[in-house]
């Protein structure tokens, strides 16, 4: 019987993972390329997140409130969390980080604040971590709204020094799969 790690992986492997040269948002070059969103938007994709992030989240022993991170990465994730947890009779609700405040009316950073008060426990979330640059600026965030982040996790670290920057930074990296499961993958 395949588990729902291994039906991700082959996804992840078929939909996101790419051997070319590309350059990276950090402006580094590399071999390879990992489009996690091409796995979590597709439709068995995003429900296989929901459920092994969930179980992540819920593994941590924090009484989570909420999961979020910075768009566009992790939009697609956090949706799935939160449905996923709507089906265990758990909610945890969704929030969405903006790159940038919103240009009109309140000017948010943070989609979806109402649904948390000062000190919620929050995991935060991110696609692909490279640097761990993306996923400390969601942190930061979430903490200047004075939510507890409890958790940091990712579908795929390419294990380029994200985790030691954010171990750095006070916080442990969590991730679903490495850069090496992909490329290993045989499937």
């Amino acid at each position: 019987m395949v588990t729902y790690r291994e039906e991700l992986l082959k996804l992840l492997h078929g939909l996101s993972y790419e051997e070319r040269e590309v350059t990276l948002t950090s402006g580094k070059k590399s071999n390879f390329y990992v489009d996690g969103k091409q796995t979590t938007c597709h439709a068995r994709g995003a429900f296989l997140t929901g459920e092994l992030f969930y179980e992540k989240i819920k593994a941590c022993g924090a009484a989570v409130q909420g999961v979020g991170g910075l768009t566009m990465g992790a939009d697609p994730i956090v949706a799935a969390i939160s449905v996923v947890s709507v089906l265990k009779d758990d909610p945890l609700h969704a929030f969405l980080i903006r790159k940038e405040p919103k240009g009109h009316g309140k000017q948010l950073w943070i989609e979806g604040d109402k649904n948390f008060k000062a000190g919620d426990a929050v995991a935060i979330v991110e696609d692909v971590v490279t640097s761990g640059g993306s996923l400390l600026k969601a942190v930061e965030r979430a903490r200047a709204h004075d939510l507890k982040v409890v958790q940091a996790l990712t579908l795929v670290d390419r294990l380029e020094g994200g985790a030691e920057f954010l171990a750095e930074h006070g916080l442990k990296l969590e991730a679903l799969f490495t850069i090496e499961d992909l490329q290993n993958f045989s499937g």
